[in-house]
């Protein structure tokens, strides 16, 4: 089978009764200037995906463009350069992808990376009408699961077609202050029982000498560096895959398979954002909600956490998150000691 010059390869196979998804990187066909690539009845609009490549937006629009074009260009390189095997995806892959088949977008959510509010967002593009304010909508039912469509629901051929014609965007953030603010949350936060229970009685168990029962019955105490342990400890990963919160970026996006058109980042979040709802044409109707928090984990707050971490664990947590470091181009922190 021919692969158009520009273009990418999408095709379905079967492995058993197993439909699976086969995706080559290579940069998406860019579609032709005028023409409407959703195929649906009565959409006569121009599609966030057109938008960006026809070259046409407002002047502020194109500046941000040119950075968020340098980081496409940064990821397709690092993803040349360091993935060697083909991979094949099943629908299951597919369910950090949220689809809203209302504005032709697709977003990869990673928790940790302003999610809560692109769900929020999302819920408002998707609602006709029911929701019209972000932050009216509770931060737990943003995460109910089915408030939101996944890829992962449609058919096959349901999902090459979205791929191919849908605007693709994840937001990502240095992989290190993603951690500590995942681990923040969910050890050092009294109410986050659940994952104190899930998580943290194990780690304690595992990687505390000599813990108290009481330690281990409520798990709610755990250190950094034991956190640290259990994410490098190999029979972590062999008995569960990670949890979404600390699952790096690349496994759960999968960006050397599937082609994002707007790599956003935390760090330049309000204009990165501002930009996918220009593309969208929402921008004069919905403002993407800014964060008010004053202890938002940083590179010194990092620095803090990663002091009292070993050489040897800081290097081995290193290599365990370095696809992230490098598809997403974010320099070795300062303050590791590897």
């Amino acid at each position: 089978m021919r692969m158009p010059r520009g273009g990418r390869l999408l095709m379905a196979t079967c492995l058993g009764s197993l439909f699976v998804l086969v995706l080559y990187f290579q940069t998406i066909t860019k579609p032709e200037p005028g023409v409407n690539t959703d195929s649906r009845p009565g959409k006569s609009r121009r599609s966030p995906l057109q938008t960006l490549y026809n070259g046409d937006q407002q002047l502020e629009l194109l500046e941000a463009q040119r950075s968020l074009q340098g980081r496409r260009e940064l990821l397709e390189q690092a993803c040349l350069s360091h993935t060697r095997k083909r991979q094949v995806l099943s629908p299951e892959d597919l369910k950090h992808l949220i689809v809203d088949d209302k504005h032709s977008l697709i977003y990869c959510y990673v928790p940790k990376v302003a999610c809560t509010n692109w769900k929020r967002v999302l819920m408002v593009l998707t609602s006709d009408g029911r929701y019209t304010d972000p932050l009216s909508i509770p931060a737990n039912e943003a995460h109910v699961a089915g408030n939101l469509r996944t890829l992962s629901e449609f058919s096959v051929p349901e999902i090459n077609r979205r791929l191919r014609s849908y605007l693709k965007f994840i937001f990502v953030r240095d992989p290190f202050e993603r951690l500590v603010s995942a681990y923040r949350n969910k050890f050092t936060r009294s109410y986050n029982t659940a994952f104190h229970r899930r998580y943290g009685t194990k780690i304690i168990r595992r990687h505390r000498p000599e813990p108290d029962p009481e330690e281990i019955e409520k798990g709610n105490n755990v250190l950094f560096h034991e956190f640290v342990q259990y994410l490098v400890d190999p029979r972590t990963q062999r008995e569960e895959p990670f949890n979404e919160h600390w699952e790096r970026v690349h496994s759960l996006c999968h960006p050397c398979l599937i082609h994002y058109d707007v790599v956003g980042k935390y760090e330049t979040l309000e204009p990165d954002a501002q930009a996918v709802l220009s593309l969208a044409g929402v921008e004069g109707t919905l403002q993407f909600p800014t964060s008010g928090k004053s202890t938002r984990t940083d590179g010194d707050m990092a620095a803090r956490y990663f002091k009292h971490i070993s050489p040897f664990y800081q290097k081995k947590l290193f290599n365990l998150y370095r696809m992230d470091f490098l598809l997403f181009n974010y320099s070795t922190p300062e303050y590791l000691r590897t």
